[in-house]
């Protein structure tokens, strides 16, 4: 795991001294993600720098150093993340006379690069990777993305030049890029917490989508025009292609083809010359990922999970049960309120550009002790996407068919019925019902659905599932939104008639790469922790596509397969339970510990000057959390991850336009 940057001029540089300086200005502000090392290449003649921090993770000596050139001299690579399978890509080479130099990953890449091309290597390749190759002989400058987009990539203009980097942070550091903010972003940023690619806040950068490459040569950039980039693999195909061909066999043969496909992809993942761990919630995803690390291991994995003392909140009972039946080498941390609290200054620079996923601030804190004892940790992100695990996908299809034969009236009434009630008096009222019946944060749930039952269509219900704001021009001074897939049901891909399917690759497409992945790479990078994702793997994702969506939603709960596959290696107590979340409880702490932060950023003056936000509206939202009445926090988060974040980041306030 590394952090790339570099540079193209549409005119050579005859400065190699300046364009280095440049390209190794970008990488510094990489440090963390590459702290082992770091090398730039410059081509002055061809106006191109290529720039790399190392992370050394496979094959630590010299040779793994990186920018790397072929061995045929013409390319030139630099690489973020891991290709799992370059074993068996260094066979395939060697079966036709090419021994690449060297024994990382990298280098094996390179080769496959100059031998199959860069789309034969890529669809060869099984990984998580995002990485800028130079051509010297046809002077193209090529990024490239995986497939489901685990590692980012950004890229965009300063003046005439092109920059790219694993961070939009590389870019900012260089004087000519352009700082303002792109106030049509400010809508979809309040409505979703983030910001979709391939978007991002800055008018002249942008986000490389998964599974995508970009192409540009000096040419482009003196012509002031920058390709569209090109797919090689897609979600969406990837659905389709498995709807068109369902699996053809039953319930066991679908639970063993799936264990040994996540065994296959779990043992890629453990491949590494460093110490490795794996992250533990206790919920079906990591202990899936760490049941199976263990049944290939000689010796305890290392798992890492926190707690948190308020109720509601903590899941390090369960990690601490799957830990002890299945024999790890378990370390938790239980957190105060400080503890978390403390992180939150340091959010606006973790992530580089707004971002709004209160998970994000436990994802770091558990990212941070595992990082005091493993270099690399195994996460069991991505099975909610893959196999139905979201609540949302059970409560789509029933208010879908609710918004059908329930007038919109009536449920508008019910709506007012049920938010009527503060959150504190559901908890309590759920709290009464049997243990199997219990929901953590019933509360925020109920209000949650709520706002939801009277949306117009089967389409708003999935927008309002995932929205913070419902209406987040009413909170802005900005008249426009950019647009963007969700936003556009026209756009939607298609899965037939199956609402509940059609909102999981929904998910896949948007949510997964431009909030989870996000949340998780830059928490773990920020320590220099490499995190895999297993249920990621590019062949489970195929797989799951073939199967009915009975294998993956059955009697009310999400992931049935995945949960076939966990009761081989561990008993159903351990299964069985509401699911949770990652959450703090930013709600509570937003009225006492974080109340005055909040009212900083809050300031209806500061607010004003701004010029985004449209400050009464904002503090009425604050105040109606202040009283208790509502639990309002996802609407006010990102309106103070925002705030900090400016100041954090210096942007220029004023409006900005513009685009490629």
């Amino acid at each position: 795991m590394c952090g790339i940057a570099g540079i193209l001029l549409p005119q050579p540089d005859a400065d190699r001294a300046a364009l280095t300086r440049r390209a190794t200005a970008m990488a510094e502000t990489l440090r963390h993600r590459g702290p082992d090392g770091d090398g730039v290449w410059t081509d002055d003649a061809a106006g191109v720098a290529l720039a790399h921090r190392r992370l050394s993770i496979i094959d630590l000596s010299p040779a793994g150093a990186q920018p790397m050139v072929s061995a045929a001299g013409h390319l030139v690579i630099s690489f973020n993340g891991e290709i799992y399978n370059f074993r068996d890509l260094r066979d395939a080479l060697a079966r036709d006379g090419i021994v690449p130099r060297g024994g990382s990953d990298t280098a094996v890449l390179i080769e496959a690069i100059d031998h199959w091309g860069l789309e034969g290597a890529l669809s060869r390749a099984n990984g998580m990777f995002a990485l800028a190759v130079w051509d010297r002989t046809a002077r193209t400058l090529t990024l490239a993305r995986d497939r489901l987009g685990q590692k980012p990539l950004y890229y965009g203009l300063a003046g005439t030049a092109l920059l790219f980097g694993s961070e939009l942070k590389a870019l900012r550091s260089d004087p000519a890029f352009c700082r303002d903010v792109a106030p049509q972003m400010m809508a979809p940023f309040m409505r979703y917490g983030m910001i979709p690619a391939p978007h991002t806040i800055h008018p002249q950068a942008w986000k490389l989508p998964p599974g995508t490459t970009l192409t540009v040569t000096a040419a482009d950039l003196a012509a002031r025009r920058l390709p569209e980039p090109a797919a090689y693999w897609s979600a969406e195909r990837c659905a389709a292609a498995g709807l068109a061909d369902p699996w053809p066999d039953g319930e066991t043969a679908a639970t063993d083809a799936l264990d040994a496909l996540l065994r296959d992809a779990v043992a890629g993942c453990m491949v590494a010359d460093v110490p490795l761990g794996a992250f533990l919630s206790g919920g079906i995803d990591s202990s899936t990922v760490v049941a199976l690390m263990q049944a290939q291991s000689m010796r305890p994995v290392r798992t890492f999970s926190i707690g948190f003392t308020e109720a509601g909140y903590n899941e390090a009972a369960y990690a601490k049960a799957v830990a002890e039946h299945l024999g790890t080498d378990h370390t938790e941390l239980y957190l105060s309120p400080a503890d978390a609290q403390a992180v939150i200054p340091d959010l606006p620079h973790i992530y580089d550009e707004p971002f709004a996923d209160s998970s994000q601030i436990p994802t770091y804190l558990v990212s941070r002790m595992a990082r005091e004892q493993v270099t690399v940790c195994l996460s069991g992100d991505g099975g909610d996407e893959t196999f139905g695990g979201y609540n949302r996908y059970l409560w789509s299809r029933s208010i879908a068919r609710a918004c059908r034969f329930a007038p919109q009236p009536v449920r508008r009434t019910l709506r007012r019925l049920l938010t009527a009630v503060p959150p504190q008096r559901w908890n309590a009222v759920a709290a009464l019902l049997p243990h199997g019946l219990r929901q953590a944060q019933a509360g925020d749930k109920i209000h949650k659905l709520a706002e939801i039952i009277d949306a117009a269509s089967p389409e708003d219900v999935y927008v309002r599932l995932v929205s913070q704001w419902h209406e987040p021009l009413a909170a802005l001074r900005t008249g426009s939104a950019a647009s963007t897939l969700l936003a556009e049901p026209g756009r939607w891909p298609d899965t037939g008639h199956d609402r509940v399917q059609q909102t999981m690759l929904l998910d896949m497409l948007s949510y997964l790469p431009d909030d989870i992945l996000v949340k998780l790479d830059r928490a773990s990078m920020a320590v220099s922790l490499e995190a895999r994702v297993p249920l990621l793997d590019h062949r489970l994702t195929e797989f799951a596509w073939r199967l009915p969506r009975r294998f993956k939603i059955r009697n009310g709960k999400g992931k049935w397969i995945l949960r076939e596959v966990l009761r081989r290696y561990v008993p159903d107590a351990l299964i069985d339970r509401p699911k949770m979340g990652f959450g703090v409880p930013i709600d509570r702490w937003l009225r006492n510990d974080l109340r005055d932060w909040a009212e900083h950023l809050l300031d209806p003056q500061r607010l004003e000057e701004g010029g985004l936000f449209d400050a009464p509206a904002v503090r009425a939202v604050w105040q109606a959390h202040l009283s208790g009445a509502r639990n309002v926090q996802y609407r006010l988060w990102p309106v103070l991850m925002f705030e900090a974040w400016r100041t954090a980041a210096a942007v220029n306030d004023r409006p900005a336009e513009g685009g490629r």
